[in-house]
């Protein structure tokens, strides 16, 4: 069985008598890891937002629980913050489905401004809903004029909870918020309770995910609008984050470990190792192509992807060309950038990792596998997995995988970990050919899974890429700590030649025996994948200077 990460222990402490129904708790087997000392405020604890300060509570006491509804149909349960440390308030309650170990949190906050007008009392509380047994009863908080509620709270019982229970912001404090998806719904009297989040997330941005929920139903409706997520007003709001030694530190800690395809024939390499090998520098209109410097130094910078400039492989005459295309493993190394997100409240580590060449797709419709020619396969692959660290502690929160477009989050409690390696570092899976990632091995398709008709991403444990290696990582950018840039991180243009498959003629030769609707069916969702605008590299990627891109 695979470990779990050392992290802070969070724990849902039953009030009364009532079974909870999580039993499995996310449980460190070890210490978490140490930090270089600093000056700086990484995880220290607590983070000053420019005058209310805030503390990241991780036990809670059960409030009510449902064992139907929710991820997977087995339910969900609602918890308040439990102790809440003297001097601070809480915000609102916390929320999570059933099917998977409880490990979470909430922020509770109090005034450092010297004004004491950063926190008021709800004036009142509405009633939202109440479970049909009678156990559950999910309240609005009314903000005073000038304040915001940043969650909605939970009872056991039909009394209006105290004005002591939770504290509203002042709106100056507080940003737009939006909803995750819904930790638990109910068709039948429209309820629904989801996570709140920033409406706005990037490196500039200054919305804190404060771990609160949103709650509504048919007879109250309630918007995301109504409440407030907390906003850093420090004038520093870095000041939080991890020094280059920390994050190297926390890389040590946390880098995954990246499973390969058994039969995975084009691997990973270092970018110097691509540049070594003969990589080609192409300009529009001219018939000469350059030979990349090993630093890169000779690529153009900037200008965007405008189709001017673009890489290959060695020519085609060359047979080194064939080498390349297959990688080299020993070679490889992760590209590292270090982010503030979430108003500086946690650091983002994109680990970015390049492959030469990504391979040719493979479909499947039914039981039928079927290779789809040279659709998918293109020169100069990046992919990248995203750490997701608490300023607060130090401790990993979740991890995001890039599929193709897009990707998704994945809980640290959910995430695979390797025995023998200190048991925090998590476990990613790059797909055959296609090399995106899934926390998980298997087939995963992509498409209509319904009806059994989809791009495959299969998934095993081949070859490893031991990220947290000797030397395995390369910190090339962290703006806030003036982390100097390599050349070749400002190639803005295509990390390979545009490739035009002739989608329907590829799918009629190679699936001809398919009824006409499924090959047309097929040819959609493969121009829906593959059809775009070729290979860039990191910095041209949405999530640089933003949040993660989710697939819907």
């Amino acid at each position: 069985m695979p470990r779990s990460k050392s992290c802070l222990l969070s724990s849902c402490v039953p009030m009364g008598t009532a079974a909870l129904p999580i039993e499995k708790h996310f449980v460190p087997p070890a210490a978490l890891p140490s930090w270089p000392a600093s000056d700086g405020g990484f995880a220290k604890g607590s983070i000053d937002l420019g005058g209310l300060e805030v503390r990241q509570i991780t036990k809670f006491s059960k409030v009510w629980s449902t064992m139907q509804g929710g991820e997977d149909g087995v339910g969900a349960t609602f918890c308040k913050p439990s102790p809440v440390p003297a001097g601070f308030s809480a915000l609102g309650h916390y929320a999570q489905p059933n099917n998977r170990p409880l490990f979470g949190h909430v922020l509770v906050a109090r005034d450092t401004s010297g004004t004491g007008a950063l926190l008021a009392a709800p004036v009142d509380y509405t009633l939202i809903w109440s479970s049909p047994d009678g156990a559950g009863h999910f309240w609005l908080p009314k903000a005073p004029e000038g304040y915001k509620a940043v969650g909605a709270v939970v009872t056991a019982t039909s009394d209006k909870p105290s004005p002591d229970e939770v504290r509203c912001v002042r709106a100056d404090f507080t940003d737009a918020c939006e909803t995750e998806k819904p930790e638990l719904s109910s068709d039948k009297d429209g309820f629904r309770a989801a996570t709140l989040r920033p409406a706005v997330r990037g490196i500039d941005a200054r919305g804190v995910h404060a771990g609160t929920f949103l709650a509504q139903s048919s007879a109250t409706p309630v918007s995301a609008s109504t409440f407030g997520c907390l906003k850093n007003n420090s004038a520093s709001y870095t000041s939080s984050m991890p020094d280059l030694s920390q994050v190297n530190s926390l890389l040590a800690a946390y880098a995954p470990h990246v499973f390969l395809h058994p039969k995975e024939a084009y691997l990973p390499s270092s970018v110097t190792w691509f540049f070594e090998s003969g990589a080609l520098l192409h300009q529009k209109g001219s018939q000469t192509a350059t030979p990349v410097a090993a630093d890169g130094s000779n690529l153009p910078r900037g200008g965007g992807n405008d189709g001017g400039y673009w890489l290959d492989l060695p020519a085609a005459d060359n047979n080194q060309r064939e080498d390349v295309k297959k990688g080299d493993l020993p070679s490889a190394k992760v590209y590292v950038q270090a982010k503030p997100m979430l108003g500086g409240t946690v650091t983002d580590l994109a680990v970015w990792i390049f492959y030469p060449l990504n391979g040719a797709a493979r479909a499947q419709v039914g039981f039928l596998t079927i290779p789809l020619g040279e659709i998918g396969e293109h020169v100069g692959d990046w992919e990248h997995v995203t750490l997701r660290v608490s300023n607060f502690s130090g401790e990993l929160l979740r991890v995001y995988l890039s599929q193709h477009s897009a990707g998704t989050w994945v809980e640290a409690s959910q995430l695979e970990y390797l025995d023998g390696f200190g048991w925090n570092r998590p476990v990613a899976y790059a797909s055959r050919h296609g090399h995106a990632m899934y926390p998980k091995a298997g087939l995963v398709l992509q498409g209509d899974s319904r009806l059994g008709v989809g791009i495959r991403n299969d998934c095993a444990r081949g070859s490893r890429l031991d990220t947290g290696g000797a030397e395995r990582w390369e910190v090339v950018s962290a703006e806030y700590l003036g982390v100097k840039e390599p050349a070749w991180l400002g190639f803005e243009r295509g990390w390979g030649p545009r490739e035009v498959y002739n989608i329907g003629r590829v799918i009629n030769s190679v699936a001809r025996i398919l009824p006409r609707s499924m090959r047309e069916r097929l040819a959609k969702l493969v121009e829906k994948v593959f059809v775009g605008d070729g290979p860039t590299g990191p910095k041209m990627h949405g999530n640089w200077r933003n949040d993660e891109r989710e697939a819907r």
